[in-house]
C-alpha cells in the first residue's frame, strides 16, 4: 500500500516538483493550493501525512491546516514547509510535528519525511496501545444461566 501525502502550497512551481519527487520516491500525492481546499481534502480524504506550507493566502494559512489535520481522525503526520523560519510557529496551538525549511535538498527532506512517518506511526502504535491496556476488556458471556437462590 502505497503512502498517501497532501501536499499544500500555493506556489503552483513548489507544488508540482514537490510533488513529482514525492511520486518518483513511491507515495501517493494529492495537492491543495490553498488552506481552504486543503481543509476539504482533510475531511473528505485519509492520509499519512499532509505537508503544507506555512503563510499561503494569509499568514496564519499553514496554521489553519496543521490544525484541521490534527482533527482528523486517522491522524496524520504533520510538516510544515517554509522558506522563513520562525518560532510563532511553536506554541500556537498548531504546531507541526516537522518544520521542514525549504529549499531543501531532495533526498535530505526524503530522509527526513521517511523519519517522520515512521515515528508518527510508532508514536500512534504506543498511543493505541496505553488506550487498551486502560479500558477493561468486555466480559464474555459464559451461556449458562446462574441457579437461583430458593
Amino acid at each position: 500500500m502505497k503512502r498517501r501525502i497532501l501536499l499544500v502550497d500555493d506556489e503552483l512551481a513548489i507544488l508540482l516538483t514537490l510533488k513529482a519527487v514525492l511520486e518518483i520516491s513511491g507515495f501517493e500525492v494529492e495537492t491543495a493550493a490553498s488552506a481552504r481546499e486543503a481543509k476539504l481534502k482533510i475531511r473528505s480524504g485519509h492520509y499519512h501525512m499532509v505537508m503544507t506550507d506555512m503563510r499561503m493566502e494569509s499568514d496564519s494559512s499553514g496554521a489553519e491546516v496543521v490544525q484541521a489535520a490534527r482533527k482528523a481522525a486517522y491522524q496524520p503526520a504533520v510538516a510544515m514547509l517554509t522558506a522563513f523560519p520562525s518560532t510563532e510557529v511553536e506554541g500556537s496551538g498548531s504546531d507541526p510535528d516537522k518544520l521542514l525549511v525549504k529549499p531543501m535538498n531532495t533526498s535530505d527532506l526524503l530522509l527526513q519525511i521517511e523519519a517522520l512517518l515512521v515515528t508518527h506511526e510508532d508514536k500512534k502504535s504506543k498511543a493505541a496501545v496505553a488506550a487498551a491496556e486502560v479500558s477493561p476488556a468486555p466480559r464474555k458471556a459464559t451461556g449458562r444461566k446462574l441457579a437461583s437462590a430458593r
